[in-house]
């Protein structure tokens, strides 16, 4: 989309078209939504417990896929459409199926075990990432955290090489530090507080409060359920069976890693992709930078949604990130109707085609789009 027609589009009107699609959209939402979610669930879990049935054999991808697939679901398609409020509108749902409730308390580990904490994921990802799209204030702004890579005078294959490590490693390395990090600043400035301690050696060091909340809060907690609390369980079963399911879980581990890159990474990265200088003003600009600034995967049926943990919707969940998964499907073409009206480019893309778009912009190869001004 050129810079003229990014600046000639009626943003009163594209606000009371797409304000249109989610007043129909809230009005549709009940308990067949619901019933939805308990089915990815009810996926995601079968998808656990074939893995861990079979993991005691003997160390094998198979069972470490299933694992990994239902660690995935439980991030993308349970923690984060619950924690965005997508289904606090539905009444008469369990508790624990709502933002306030969700992982809460002796649930944490029940709901959604992970690095990452429920209170970090939500102040990094639904309140920063969220309204801050494509600006430097934007924790997910991928071009501006891989300056360091991308300025760098590391030979551009080895930098590919590194990519490609980084993303078995990813969200113990990435995600959870940057969740905390994000956490303890938003706790500091509610306390009035100077953050005296955010730097990348304190973060992880035990020495600092917030490595000290690091460590006890998400790694140690999660290391200890996944690589030492599930093995253990086998036991029974004999010393080869408890190491085996140790070894397949770490193995699930860089699966999840690498799936969860794959489909989250490329969302919002490409030479493609606008990225802005200030804060935009208005509801229809808002949209307009959501539509821009994200890019969709092939979409459809829910075998397909749940492979990329409905992820492949990011255009329309950035739109209006509190609806329910299934309503992705029934607004999707509706968006699409009113971009043409618009002439808003409207990218949908093999996910293949975009990470291979995302990495060029990690290593410096390409850069997105040049900043733009609010208008």
């Amino acid at each position: 989309m050129s810079l003229n027609s990014y600046k000639n589009v009626d943003r009163e009107q594209l606000a009371k078209d797409l304000n249109a699609i989610h007043k129909d959209v809230l009005s549709r939402i009940g308990e067949q939504d619901f019933k939805h979610l308990i089915k990815m669930e009810r996926w995601g879990r079968a998808c656990s417990l074939l893995g861990y049935g079979t993991a005691w054999v003997i160390p094998n991808p198979i069972s470490a896929l299933l694992i990994s697939q239902g660690s995935f679901t439980r991030w993308t398609q349970m923690t984060h459409p619950v924690v965005h409020k997508g289904y606090d509108k539905i009444a008469g749902i369990p508790p624990h199926y709502t933002s306030k409730k969700f992982a809460q308390g002796w649930r944490r580990f029940i709901d959604w075990p992970d690095w990452i904490t429920p209170a970090g994921w939500h102040q990094e990802h639904d309140v920063l990432h969220h309204y801050n799209l494509g600006e430097k204030l934007d924790p997910d702004h991928l071009q501006h955290n891989m300056d360091w890579l991308r300025q760098s005078k590391i030979p551009l294959w080895i930098r590919y090489v590194m990519i490609a490590f980084f993303t078995t490693i990813w969200k113990i390395m990435y995600y959870t530090p940057r969740t905390h990090k994000e956490l303890c600043l938003s706790s500091a400035r509610q306390k009035r507080e100077k953050p005296t301690e955010m730097t990348r050696k304190g973060a992880w060091s035990l020495f600092t409060k917030q490595g000290r909340g690091l460590w006890f809060q998400s790694i140690l907690p999660y290391a200890g359920f996944r690589f030492v609390l599930l093995p253990l369980l086998f036991l029974p079963l004999g010393g080869f069976a408890a190491i085996s399911v140790l070894l397949n879980s770490l193995l699930a581990e860089i699966f999840t890693n690498m799936h969860s890159f794959l489909v989250i990474v490329p969302n919002h990265a490409g030479d493609d992709v606008m990225m802005f200088e200030e804060k935009g003003k208005g509801r229809g600009e808002f949209y307009l930078r959501q539509i821009l600034g994200s890019v969709n995967y092939p979409t459809g049926s829910d075998a397909n949604d749940f492979f990329y943990g409905w992820l492949n919707y990011q255009i329309e969940h950035h739109l209006w990130p509190d609806i329910p998964l299934s309503q992705y499907q029934y607004v999707q073409p509706k968006v699409v109707e009113v971009c043409k009206k618009h002439g808003i480019t409207y990218r949908q893309e093999s996910v293949f085609k975009r990470l291979l778009k995302a990495t060029d912009i990690m290593v410096g190869r390409t850069s997105m789009l040049k900043p733009l001004k609010a208008v």
